[in-house]
């Protein structure tokens, strides 16, 4: 090969390798633009677009998205439910200090993203809903005392949620719940509200105690006056046991009279009579004595007579 021909393959080569770096360069970015042109908004979300920093009225909805590589970003807003704890200092009615630990559930609703991000910007949380919070708790505690912050702890709650409600919705900030996780008083109050309550505690275990004394002695009058009752029915059941027993045999020694006053005839009562004759007369006669109307033989008569004559 000849030292020209050499020479102006050399040449050649040398005019390629530019334009290759140029078409690589422009496929780069090219491949760049494509990539930076692709926006996938998450579920859940909500994408504000800014082109060359200008937020735009339009918001992404979630999916896949193209925009303007370069010229527009999309800013990614959260329309989940979000929790925001914190502690919030209050006084009460009665001027107790008081130390409140509190639990916001809050969401940004979606068409109010793009006019959140142009007007807050994405610290919303401490720039709108910590001073609301903070507000809202010192005025709804000032309208109760200490006693009633503790016994009316869900209504407390509930008025707070209300107040808050009312000044962040207007922002596009929606309040789902409100928890009062603790209420932390001063150590004189604490003390205070743990005597009232050992105070409370012994009253009703007194009350306790003397309302089981009355029940005790309430049963027990009413088994000594069951007992009473039962003694006088068993007495009255014995005495009608006895009157039947004396009656039945009553009733018997009469119908043992009425058989033996219908066995009864002159000549066996003359003979029972004579049975137990000792021998000697009685010495009155009447028609009550049956001797008077024996039938003695002469002999007896006449010696009877005669025996009595002598005398």
């Amino acid at each position: 090969m000849s030292e020209e021909r050499v020479i102006d393959i050399k040449k050649g080569g040398k005019g390629k390798a530019p334009l290759i770096a140029v078409i690589a360069v422009i496929a780069v970015f090219a491949i760049i633009a494509i990539f930076a042109s692709v926006k996938i908004v998450p579920a859940g979300c909500t994408g504000v677009v800014t082109t060359f920093g200008e937020v735009s009225d339009t918001s992404l909805t979630e999916g896949l998205h193209f925009v303007i590589p370069f010229a527009q970003k999309v800013e990614i807003i959260s329309n989940k439910i979000q929790i925001y704890e914190t502690t919030a200092d209050a006084v009460s009615k009665d001027l107790q200090s008081v130390s409140t630990k509190i639990a916001v559930n809050y969401r940004i609703r979606s068409e109010a993203s793009a006019r959140i991000f142009r007007d807050i910007g994405v610290d919303y949380k401490d720039v709108i809903l910590m001073p609301t919070v903070q507000e809202g708790m010192k005025s709804v505690c000032a309208k109760y005392n200490a006693e009633q912050l503790i016994s009316q702890r869900a209504s407390v709650a509930e008025e707070i949620k209300v107040e808050l409600e009312g000044k962040v919705s207007e922002y596009g900030i929606e309040i789902e719940k409100f928890n009062i996780v603790n209420f932390d008083f001063s150590k004189e109050f604490n003390e205070a509200i743990e005597a009232k309550q050992v105070a409370e505690q012994n009253l009703i275990k007194t009350r306790t105690e003397q309302n089981q004394a009355i029940v005790v002695a309430e049963a027990e009058a009413k088994k000594k006056v069951i007992q009473a009752e039962a003694d006088a029915q068993n007495r009255v059941i014995t005495a009608e046991a006895e009157a039947k027993a004396i009656k039945a045999k009553a009733d018997a020694q009469a119908e043992a009279n009425k058989t033996i006053s219908a066995s009864l005839n002159p000549s066996l009562i003359q003979y029972q009579t004579l049975e137990k004759w000792n021998g000697v007369l009685p010495k009155v006669a009447g028609s009550a004595n049956p001797l008077v109307s024996l039938d003695l033989d002469d002999n007896s008569t006449s010696s009877g007579t005669a025996q009595s004559s002598t005398q």
